[in-house]
């Protein structure tokens, strides 16, 4: 009895104090900027997804996702700004503007699949003028996959469904953006 009493104690304990799977950026904060605003749709910024890193990742994670989601836009489903998927398990970052594939930063064997703005990419917030303060929710998944196999020209809300069935864990960072009447 006394050991069963400790192996639940121990269990209750590390559990107690693992360390959570957490995404952060080293340039977000609470607000997006025109760095990472949308060039196109009335738009004028400079479409440069943020930098991102994860830390504590589940045990048996084979892969990540990333995924930037405004549920707040005038569509009636929110809108999919990035996808990309099979980030290797050994990567847990993604540098600034890896969202360019013609960039070259993406890690490897990466896809980014199409996003609400039709293209494979990063797509950066544009809220309708007036509309108010949108939420972005930049999100990693840990996934009990090492591939996931779409090809860049899926549609960014069916990809998701993939990555939520083959999630083993998720961290979201939120950040908000409200575009000026008058731009």
């Amino acid at each position: 009895m006394k050991h069963l009493y400790y192996s639940v104690l121990l269990l209750f304990s590390s559990t107690l104090f693992a360390q959570n799977f957490t995404l952060k950026s080293k340039e977000l904060e609470g607000q997006l900027t025109k760095k990472q605003e949308f060039t196109g749709f009335g738009c004028s910024g400079q479409n440069i997804s943020p930098q991102l890193y994860w830390e504590n990742a589940p045990a048996g994670t084979k892969s990540f996702a990333v995924t930037v989601y405004d549920p707040d836009a005038p569509t009636g489903s929110g809108w999919w700004h990035w996808v990309i998927l099979n980030i290797p398990a050994n990567v847990n970052e993604l540098k600034s503007n890896a969202g360019d594939p013609t960039s070259g930063i993406a890690p490897k064997g990466t896809i980014q699949t199409r996003n609400d703005y039709g293209t494979p990419d990063f797509g950066g917030a544009c809220p309708p003028k007036g509309h108010g303060v949108h939420k972005y929710e930049f999100t990693v998944y840990a996934l009990k996959k090492e591939k996931l196999n779409f090809t860049s020209n899926i549609p960014a809300a069916q990809v998701n469904y993939m990555i939520k069935v083959n999630s083993l864990a998720q961290a979201s960072l939120v950040s908000y953006y409200k575009r000026d009447r008058s731009k």
